[in-house]
């Protein structure tokens, strides 16, 4: 089946086999791939996959969340937090964002860059900053926008490339917070906003048990 194409009915179950019907904000679910890791499952989501009314209500959540933060300015990473960007920056009535990349332009300092790898992508690459677009960051209210933080290595990434130009943001903002496994390592201080949160899930029985304990908490929800 094609995933993150409808909205649906939400349901109660105990165990789940190959997808999660996560919970939304307005009652309703989108169905998840859960993705195998052994000991335990994750929700899958890829943003730049998702049908256009989803993206545009998870868009919206994550404005709602992010608002309270008083963000002035929008940094999206790369690859699919680029997906969430510009429309949640346009939701809070920015005129514009900023993009760092992966490919490094002829203009481009070194001293604007980060290493960085994710769970879905582990080899190792750097996010670049465009040097230009430092006014836009300089004295403003940044919000770093992602699509999901799972482990925390791309959003820690995201804010060693801040801290190279001298910002502390004022949170991040992404569309699923996925299990709390980023949690030992966020820094204290650093809200994090979230369009839906999902646990992880344990092996059993009768198929992948959600663990309650593990759904992110202290998160910014709409």
């Amino acid at each position: 089946m094609e995933y993150w194409q409808d909205f649906e009915a939400a349901t109660a179950g105990t165990a789940f086999g190959a997808s999660y019907p996560a919970p939304m904000p307005d009652g309703r679910a989108l169905r998840l791939p859960l993705r195998d890791y052994g000991a335990i499952a994750v929700t899958g989501f890829i943003a730049n996959q998702a049908a256009f009314p989803v993206l545009r209500a998870l868009c919206g959540w994550m404005a709602a969340a992010a608002r309270p933060l008083g963000a002035e300015v929008v940094v999206g990473l790369p690859t699919l937090g680029h997906v969430f960007g510009g429309p949640v920056a346009e939701a809070l009535g920015h005129s514009n964002w900023v993009a760092p990349g992966y490919s490094r332009k002829s203009w481009y300092d070194p001293a604007y860059s980060v290493p960085t790898v994710s769970s879905t992508s582990p080899d190792a690459r750097r996010i670049w900053l465009d040097p230009r677009l430092l006014p836009r960051l300089a004295g403003r209210r940044v919000l770093l926008v992602d699509d999901v933080i799972s482990t925390g290595s791309s959003a820690l990434a995201g804010l060693a490339l801040l801290a190279a130009v001298g910002v502390q943001p004022v949170g991040l903002c992404v569309a699923l917070a996925q299990g709390d496994r980023w949690r030992a390592t966020w820094p204290a201080g650093i809200p994090v906003a979230a369009a839906f949160a999902t646990p992880l899930f344990r092996p059993g029985e009768q198929g992948w048990v959600p663990d309650p304990a593990s759904r992110p908490r202290d998160l910014l929800l709409p």
